[in-house]
């Protein structure tokens, strides 16, 4: 199955948080934050302009970006988790 956004929205799949800190303390899954790092999946085709137009996306599929902690709306497609937010939710891209 294939999850196409409409307009300015985005697909991530957010990445699996740290289980260790640097010192190596285990972290419990109950003590956990919700990651707020993901991989994009897919993007819509841009927000529409007044006067017609469409902006064209500053990210596109496979970046790794940072995002607002309560952003967007969680989905789950075939078992996995996914996050549809719009552009403005994203924060930055991760470069390695």
């Amino acid at each position: 199955m294939k999850v196409k956004p409409i307009g300015d929205k985005i697909l991530v799949e957010r990445l699996e948080a740290e289980s260790k800190t640097k010192g190596g303390i285990v972290i419990p899954d109950t003590a956990k934050e919700k990651p707020k790092e993901g991989k994009i999946v897919a993007v819509g085709d841009g927000r529409m302009l007044d006067n017609g137009k469409r902006v064209p996306f500053q990210v596109q599929e496979g970046d790794r970006v940072l995002f607002a902690s309560y952003a967007g709306t969680e989905c789950k497609v075939e078992g996995r988790d996914y996050v549809i937010m719009a552009e403005e939710d994203i924060l930055a891209i991760i470069s390695k």
